[in-house]
């Protein structure tokens, strides 16, 4: 019997595919935590995902955290906390982390904190996410770019290091978008509503959301 809907605990979702995964049912790591339905495409090995995650040590205790509904390409690096050195000494050699005698010299490396990729990220081939990185919903990254500061919802972003190409909406649209949050629907409302989230039909869509917010007032 055919599924109704595609299940996110599926680790190949593509029937006869395995270069393309949801990516939460391959990670092994504690601190890469991924929302359903997000996807990894990589033609070699699916698991080179988590060997892209650079630098994630347990004791910088930072995490990268995805959310639903993404897709990420081949080849994506996340650059984690762990690859920032102190610079205000005279060597910028971290001593303290080789343990024995060198245990007792200091570890002055700041953290800037989770890298956050928000829900429905569409990150092109070959680009880099560098620590601490916000990436808000419904962005785009261009392939082979650098993230390298934070990246605001529904923008087209791209370039070395990068720079915003354009809003994917208006501000009106995007800030309706936020609140509507359709990735956290249920499976079969989604399922239902396919055509309109595919086709942009926005006031369509503010027709649901204001139909759904009357139900819950009543």
């Amino acid at each position: 019997m055919v599924a109704k809907y595609p299940n996110p605990d599926t680790l190949y979702p593509i029937e006869g595919i395995t270069r393309v995964v949801y990516l939460k049912n391959i990670i092994k790591n504690p601190q890469i935590i991924v929302g359903d339905y997000t996807y990894y495409d990589d033609p070699d090995d699916v698991h080179n995902f988590e060997k892209n995650v650079l630098y994630l040590f347990e004791f910088m205790k930072d995490k990268l955290i995805i959310g639903k509904f993404c897709q990420i390409a081949t080849g994506v690096r996340f650059i984690m906390n762990g690859s920032n050195h102190a610079i205000g000494g005279v060597s910028t050699y971290p001593f303290k982390v080789f343990g024995g005698q060198w245990s007792k010299a200091p570890l002055d490396v700041k953290s800037k904190g989770d890298t956050v990729i928000g829900h429905d990220v569409w990150i092109g081939n070959g680009a880099t996410i560098m620590r601490g990185v916000k990436i808000g919903d419904g962005a785009i990254i261009a392939t082979n770019s650098l993230i390298t500061k934070d990246v605001e919802p529904y923008t087209v972003v791209g370039g070395n290091p990068h720079r915003e190409i354009r809003k994917r909406f208006n501000d009106e649209t995007i800030k309706f978008l936020l609140a509507l949050k359709w990735w956290d629907w249920g499976i079969e409302k989604i399922s239902n509503q396919l055509d309109i989230l595919t086709s942009g039909n926005i006031d369509e869509l503010k027709r649901i959301y204001n139909a759904a917010q009357l139900k819950i007032i009543e």
